[in-house]
This record gives structure tokens, C-alpha cells and sequence, in this order.
């Protein structure tokens, strides 16, 4: 039997951004509402300061902080009421000293004042038009300057950026209601096996429900693919060749999952060679779990091919470790941030493999602060899709390491962000 020659992980992104460095990822503009989840292809500038008057953060009286001097519970200031200011509306006056006006939180702050008391500490003075003020404040006590949130020209997110609630609120801060975006990459997936038979149909003896196609679909959208088509392959090298050469046309990557090993019917090698050129570059990983995975391409279609093992967990994780970076590294993603932790036991490597161990996060109260969580691994045989559920995320044991020790400081990345 041949063995596989196998790539480190870092040798194989390199050898996948060989291939596709050259790319251009197709732009769209898009209205901020519908780019959740999108990732932005340029930088964004405000046009104009956030806000553009001065506000009031409280909801109080504004007054000129030097009337307030030496004011306190035993001995408060007096000053005139002279009006209110209304929600969406212009002030419409102005403070001299010894006045104050009524301002909601939000309100625009009238000219002349330079702060904000609270109404807490405020008191009408009963038919005499005064209110009695309880706090001293300095200048700028709680007013909101013009352009403190956002000022005009002020790079307000960056290319590679992540569009979720909090970006879509400040664009529409900024008055942004469409955005340039990048086009998520198309990849078709497929998946062989004699014994495959769908989610919902009751498998014979032998025959197992196809994980693979959904999950690989649930991840791919994650990780800013679009599934252009799936499909359920036979063992059969002419219907997987011409499986692969249709999903070839319309798509960016097309991952094979099943067939990556070195068994009588594991075809994916001898499949990608005959319908790709140069073919396969990569023939097995230093990783645990995915080691027999494949990687190839074709120049004439520019198309990246992956052969995925047919094990759920192998290939969720080989799709997370290579092609969601890819994605990231496309679109100019920042790598996700690991949550620090400590081993809760001690945990043997694998020799000349990368091990990916999935682990779940518990409290460590007796370890110092800044770590917070103890990493447990969550052990299940091969094949056992199981293992995911319980997992907060991942540790990664390098190739060179032995292992790790109860205590051993670790970075857990989490499953939904990728490694």
C-alpha cells in the first residue's frame, strides 16, 4: 500500500494561496439591511460628524457650569427657568448666567450653556419660576459634542470587516444605507458512498444517513461560501468524475467528501488527476483528525478541489482549518481571537500530527484571573458527529509536541468562529 506524503497545515494554505492568490472576488453594493453577515470590500468614511449639534446625555437641566460652583444637598444654587427644550427640535434659545432650561436626554443643549445637571438633582422652587440645583458640575458634565461619536471624515470601518448589528448601527448613525461588499465565494459539495442515503429516509443495514452534505453545507455558509449545489455520489469513479467536472463550471471550490483514503473503493486522487490539471497538490495532512485529505486544482476552470474525509468530524475540521482561513484571508478577515484557558488534564499529541482536539470550557476558580476557564477534551471514536455538540471549541497540540499538562495554558478557539 502507498503511503500518503503529507503536508503540514501551514504547507497546504501556502500551496492553496499559490493557486488562488491571483483572484479577484466579485463586489456588489448592497443595502446595510441585507449585508448582515457580509464583509465590507472597502474602507467607510462618515460624511459628516455624529452628532452634528450638541446633546444632552441625560435627561436634566442645562446651565452654565460656573453657576453651579460650591452647590451641594445642604446648600444649593438658584437659577431661573427660562423654557424647555422639545425631541427634534432646534433649542430655540440661549443661557446667560444665573439661567437654565429643561433638556430631555438626547435634546439639543442651547447656546450659552456648557453642561448638563441631572434631574435628580434638581428642585422647582414652587411659583417662583427658579430650580434649586443640588450638584456642582464642571464644564462638559454630561453633553455629547458635536462629532464625539463620529467625526466627519473619520474612517468608520475597515475593509474585511464583519457586518453585524453593531456595524449596521453605525452606518445608519452616519447616514450610509448601501455598502460595497465582497460576493461570498461559490463551492459546490459533494458526497460518495455506496451506504449513503438521506437525512430523512430510514437506513437499511450497512447504510448510514448522509451528515456530511448538510454539515458541510451549515459550515460553508458560515464561513462566507455560497452553495451553488450539493450532491450524492456512488462509489463509482466515472459518475464522481463527471460529478466533479459539471460542479467544476459554476463554482470557486468543490469539496468531495468521502474517498480520500487508501481503500479499494477510495477514488477521489485518481478523480481529481483525470479531470483537473495540474491535478492534486496536496495527498494527505500532519493533522488529527483529517490526515487523509487531498487538495487540487485545475488552471483552466481556476478552480480549487478538495477531498474531504468521510468521517463528519475529519471533515468539518479540515473545511474550518483550511477554507474558512481562505475565505478570511480573501476578504481580509481578521483571524478569530482564542479565549484563554488551562488544561484540566493532562493530554497526550500525536507525533508528526497537529492534533485538533475539540474541548469544552469550564469555570476554573482556583486558576489565576486572566484565564477564567478550564479546558476539558471531549473524547468519541471516529465518526462520531456527537463530539461537536458538546464542544465549546478547540485546542490545537502542535505537530512537534508531545502533549500537554494538567495546568498547561491553551488557546480555545471557538467552533463557530473556525481556527
Amino acid at each position: 500500500m502507498k503511503l500518503l506524503t503529507v503536508d503540514t497545515i501551514e504547507e497546504a494554505r501556502r500551496k492553496l494561496l499559490g493557486c488562488v492568490g491571483h483572484w479577484e472576488l466579485s463586489r456588489g453594493q448592497v443595502e446595510t439591511g441585507p449585508a448582515l453577515g457580509m464583509v465590507l470590500a472597502v474602507d467607510v468614511f462618515a460624511g459628516g460628524d455624529v452628532p452634528g449639534f450638541r446633546r444632552s446625555s441625560v435627561d436634566g437641566y442645562a446651565v452654565v457650569s460656573a453657576d453651579t460652583a460650591g452647590a451641594g444637598e445642604a446648600l444649593p444654587v438658584l437659577l431661573r427657568l427660562v423654557g424647555a427644550v422639545e425631541m427634534g427640535k432646534a433649542a430655540g434659545l440661549s443661557l446667560g448666567r444665573g439661567e437654565c432650561a429643561y433638556v430631555p436626554t438626547g435634546g439639543m443643549i442651547p447656546d450659552g450653556a456648557d453642561a448638563m445637571v441631572m434631574v435628580e438633582y434638581c428642585e422647582a422652587v414652587g411659583g417662583t419660576g427658579e430650580m434649586a440645583v443640588y450638584e456642582s458640575v464642571a464644564a462638559g458634565a454630561h453633553v455629547v459634542r458635536v462629532g464625539e461619536d463620529i467625526g466627519r471624515g473619520e474612517l468608520l470601518l475597515r475593509r474585511g470587516t464583519r457586518i453585524r448589528s453593531g456595524e449596521i448601527g453605525v452606518l445608519a448613525a452616519a447616514g450610509i444605507t448601501r455598502v460595497r461588499v465582497y460576493l461570498p465565494l461559490r463551492i459546490t459539495i459533494i458526497s460518495s458512498g455506496d451506504e449513503l442515503v438521506p437525512p430523512a429516509a430510514l437506513p437499511g443495514p450497512g447504510e448510514v444517513r448522509d451528515v456530511n452534505t448538510p454539515a458541510l453545507r451549515a459550515v460553508a455558509g458560515e464561513s462566507y461560501y455560497t452553495v451553488v449545489g450539493t450532491r450524492t455520489v456512488r462509489d463509482d469513479e466515472k459518475a464522481l468524475s463527471a460529478a466533479v467536472r459539471d460542479a467544476m463550471r459554476e463554482s470557486d471550490v468543490v469539496v468531495l467528501s468521502g474517498g480520500s483514503s487508501q481503500g479499494t473503493k477510495d477514488m477521489t486522487a485518481g478523480v481529481f488527476c483525470a479531470v483537473a490539471n495540474p491535478g492534486v497538490f496536496t495527498h494527505g495532512l500532519a493533522v488529527k483528525p483529517g490526515k487523509p485529505t487531498i487538495l487540487g486544482y485545475d488552471g483552466e476552470t481556476d478552480t480549487v478541489l478538495a477531498g474531504l474525509p468521510g468521517h463528519p468530524v475529519s471533515a468539518l475540521t479540515v473545511f474550518r482549518v483550511l477554507f474558512s482561513w481562505l475565505a478570511r484571508q480573501l476578504t481580509g478577515q481578521k483571524e478569530p481571537r482564542p479565549i484563554p484557558a488551562r488544561m484540566a488534564c493532562n493530554l497526550a499529541g500525536s507525533p508528526g500530527r497537529a492534533t485538533y482536539q475539540p474541548v469544552v470550557l469550564r469555570p476554573d476558580s482556583c486558576g489565576p484571573h486572566e484565564w477564567g476557564y478550564l479546558a476539558e477534551p471531549v473524547f468519541g471514536k471516529a465518526g462520531m458527529i456527537s463530539t461537536l455538540t458538546r464542544a465549546d471549541g478547540y485546542i490545537v497540540i502542535g505537530l512537534n509536541d508531545e502533549g500537554l499538562e494538567k495546568g498547561d495554558a491553551v488557546q480555545v478557539f471557538p467552533w463557530d468562529q473556525g481556527f
